[in-house]
């Protein structure tokens, strides 16, 4: 468990848990830059409306979309600026490069940063030398962070892996991550020894592009002991967003839902 929050870092997460219960549900919407557009230019705020006001407690977007995003689209719920990016059309797609800064998202009103980590990528040295250094930044200026934590790259043989997985949350925890976003293991049941593993709170992924059963997958990763789910894909390609984000909502902030690790309970500011 943590004792040494910052009150300012503390107010942030506590945004990021609109129920105030340490549990969260995150849309990331930054394929934008990766992959392409996830919407129309002049529906983003739309989108981002639907989702917030359906239940999602955070939305992930660049620095430059929050311009086009009403604030009061946001309903209340937390705002998170991405600060690496690449490219699907790269020479090497997984080669992450920051793309701003904690100041400039703290400028624009965010919540809270997050950076895309690929460990076993050839360009991992450095990846991890820029996690370093917003994980200072944040710390410095008391905002919290994300890092969505993968494995990826040539020497990748399972990206699933369950012992791999833990081994990658450690290393958010490590560099001064305030949450750990990454994939689901395979078995989907050894998704709690990754959990069991993190001394910080873990989200998943939304699980393979395509399957069925969201919110069959969401129970499994909360059974799991996950605070929560970073959903982005499965969200906006559904077709009906808000009823999507709601069902996963009621999930995540569930009651009766299992105990709440004390590492979530510590950051999210309850007893």
């Amino acid at each position: 468990m943590r004792f040494d929050i910052p009150p300012g870092k503390a107010l942030r997460l506590r945004r990021l848990s609109r129920h105030g219960d340490g549990h969260h549900l995150i849309v990331p919407l930054d394929h934008s830059v990766s992959d392409g557009p996830v919407t129309t230019g002049g529906a983003f705020t739309d989108l981002v409306s639907t989702l917030t006001g359906a239940g999602a407690d955070a939305v992930v977007v660049h620095r430059g979309r929050v311009r086009s995003i009403d604030p009061a689209a946001l309903h209340g719920a937390g705002l998170v600026v991405h600060l690496s990016a690449s490219t699907r059309h790269a020479p090497d797609a997984d080669a992450k490069v920051l793309v701003a800064g904690v100041e400039d998202a703290v400028r624009l009103g965010a919540d809270a940063v997050s950076v895309h980590l690929n460990i076993g990528s050839d360009t991992e040295a450095r990846q991890l030398a820029d996690a370093g250094a917003v994980a200072t930044e944040c710390d410095r200026l008391g905002v919290p962070l994300l890092l969505m934590v993968y494995l990826r790259g040539p020497r990748v043989v399972d990206p699933h892996d369950a012992v791999a997985l833990a081994h990658l949350v450690n290393i958010a925890a490590d560099l001064g991550a305030d949450l750990v976003k990454s994939s689901w293991a395979d078995p989907l049941g050894r998704l709690s020894e990754v959990v069991a593993a993190s001394p910080i709170p873990v989200l998943v992924a939304g699980g393979p592009s395509g399957a069925g059963d969201l919110a069959g997958y969401a129970r499994a990763v909360l059974d799991a002991g996950c605070a929560g789910l970073a959903v982005g894909r499965r969200v906006f390609e559904h077709p009906n967003p808000a009823s999507a984000v709601r069902a996963l909502a009621a999930l995540v902030h569930r009651r009766g839902a299992a105990p709440v690790p004390a590492s979530t309970r510590a950051l999210a500011g309850t007893p």
